[in-house]
C-alpha cells in the first residue's frame, strides 16, 4: 500500500511539472525567431532611435530578427496595450518610458495597468529634457524667460510633442513652480513640435535632448536650461532648471519591457544582453552624444523606479488637471 501511495505521489508531482517544461524549454531555445519592439511614437523621435540602437545589437548579438514597429497613439497607451495583450513569450517587446507613468495618472487603468501588465526588462539612460526657444523671442536664460512670461500672461506658445508627454509635464511643472502662464499646444511628436518653433510659430518647447540636441548645436533654437538635477554631460554650459527654480526637478528615462509573466530566464537574458550592449564604448558614447546619460538596472530596481515615478507625475497631472484627447 506505501508503494503504491508513493509511486501515485510521484506521478502526480510529474503531471504538475508538466506545463512548466514548455516554458522553460522555450526560455532556453530563446530567441528562435524574429521579435518585434513596439514603439509607441512616431519614428525619429529619441525613444524610437533607443529603439534601434538597441535591436540592430540584440540582433547581432542573438542571431535573430529584432525588428521596430511603430505604433503611436494616445501617448504610447496604443502600443501599451498591444504588448500587453500579446502573449508573455519575449517575441513582443515594448519601448518604455516616463510617459507610461504619467498614463496612469491620466487615463487611469481601466485599458492596460502599466504596472501590472508590463514587466520591466531594463532601462537605457536618464531623460534629460531641455527648455528651448525660439530665437526670435528676446530671452537668454530662465529668469528673463520667466521675466517675460509674467510681463505677458498666456501669450506663450509653449509646444509639447504631445498631451501627457514627458515634455508636457515638465513644462506644466515648470508653470507650476515658476508661477508663469504659458498656453499649452500639443503635437504628434516632437518632429513638427520643433518644426513650428523653429519657424516661430511656438516659442517655447520642453523637448528630450536627443531629439533636439542637433538643431541646438547647428543654431537654429537656443537652449536656456535643462529639467534635471544635474547638468547634461553634452551640453555641459547649458545651466539646470533648477539653478534659478529651486527644487524644479524634471525629465524622465527610457527602457524596454514585456507582457507580464514573460518567463524570468527571457526577461534576465535580455537585461543582461541589453546592459551588455549600453557599456560597448562606441554605443556608449553615441547615446551620451544624443544627450541621454546611461541608465543601467536590474529588472527589480526598474520596478521600483516605475513605482517612485508614477506617484511622482500624478501629483502633477492633478495639479495641472492636464486631461487626455
Amino acid at each position: 500500500m506505501k508503494l503504491h501511495r508513493r509511486k501515485l505521489l510521484h506521478l502526480a508531482m510529474g503531471a504538475a511539472a508538466l506545463p512548466v517544461l514548455p516554458r522553460f524549454a522555450a526560455a532556453q531555445a530563446y530567441p528562435s525567431r524574429t521579435v518585434r519592439i513596439m514603439v509607441g511614437f512616431p519614428a525619429g523621435q529619441a525613444i524610437d532611435l533607443f529603439a534601434r540602437i538597441i535591436g540592430q545589437r540584440l540582433q547581432e548579438r542573438l542571431g535573430q530578427a529584432f525588428i521596430v514597429e511603430n505604433r503611436p497613439g494616445a501617448a504610447a497607451n496604443v502600443a501599451t496595450e498591444a504588448v500587453a495583450r500579446s502573449p508573455a513569450d519575449g517575441y513582443t517587446l515594448l519601448i518604455v518610458s516616463s510617459n507610461n507613468v504619467v498614463n496612469t495618472a491620466l487615463y487611469g487603468t481601466a485599458n492596460v495597468d502599466f504596472a501590472r501588465d508590463i514587466a520591466p526588462i531594463a532601462t537605457f539612460g536618464r531623460g534629460y529634457q531641455v527648455v528651448q526657444v525660439n530665437l526670435a523671442l528676446p530671452v537668454k536664460s530662465v529668469a528673463e524667460l520667466i521675466a517675460y512670461a509674467k510681463a505677458h500672461p498666456g501669450k506663450l506658445n509653449m509646444a509639447s510633442p504631445g498631451i501627457g508627454s514627458a515634455g508636457h509635464v515638465s513644462g506644466e511643472m515648470f508653470k507650476m513652480m515658476a508661477g508663469v502662464d504659458m498656453l499649452h499646444v500639443p503635437y504628434r511628436g516632437s518632429v513638427p513640435a520643433l518644426t513650428d518653433l523653429m519657424s516661430g510659430q511656438v516659442q517655447i518647447m520642453f523637448d528630450n535632448l536627443p531629439s533636439s540636441i542637433e538643431h541646438i548645436r547647428a543654431g537654429r533654437v537656443r537652449a536656456l536650461a535643462v529639467t534635471p538635477a544635474t547638468r547634461a554631460p553634452a551640453l555641459p554650459d547649458v545651466p539646470t532648471v533648477g539653478e534659478t527654480v529651486p527644487g524644479y526637478v524634471g525629465g524622465g528615462w527610457s527602457g524596454i519591457g514585456a507582457p507580464r509573466d514573460t518567463p524570468t530566464e527571457i526577461i534576465d537574458l535580455l537585461n543582461r544582453e541589453i546592459n551588455a550592449i549600453l557599456t560597448e564604448p562606441k554605443i556608449k558614447e553615441r547615446i551620451e552624444n544624443m544627450g541621454s546619460p546611461l541608465l543601467l538596472m536590474s529588472p527589480a530596481e526598474f520596478r521600483k523606479l516605475i513605482a517612485v515615478e508614477t506617484e511622482r507625475w500624478a501629483k502633477v497631472v492633478r495639479f495641472a488637471n492636464i486631461k487626455p484627447e
